[in-house]
């Protein structure tokens, strides 16, 4: 794991963004499905997405998939059940 990866990474949204954003994760946390309910919501994913390129470079490296996986394995849940990080 390395030192970049533990740095904070700050994203601002507007308060329709936020709004908009607590909807789409409420009904995921409710559900455990992702569906589109509105084209805002994809709007505010594709924000976000163009926010996240301009702030990361581990999408542009050449071993991409490994630092993702290594992501995926710190943010998964652990065998408790507890939250990692």
């Amino acid at each position: 794991m390395s030192h970049e990866s533990q740095q904070p990474i700050h994203l601002e949204l507007s308060a329709d963004e936020a709004l908009v954003f607590f909807e789409f994760a409420s009904r995921f946390t409710d559900s455990d499905q992702i569906t589109i309910g509105d084209e805002s919501e994809a709007r505010l994913l594709w924000n976000l997405c163009a926010r996240l390129e301009k702030q990361l470079s581990e999408p542009f490296s050449p071993n991409y998939p490994e630092l993702l996986a290594q992501a995926q394995g710190r943010l998964r849940d652990n065998e408790t059940g507890a939250g990692g990080s």
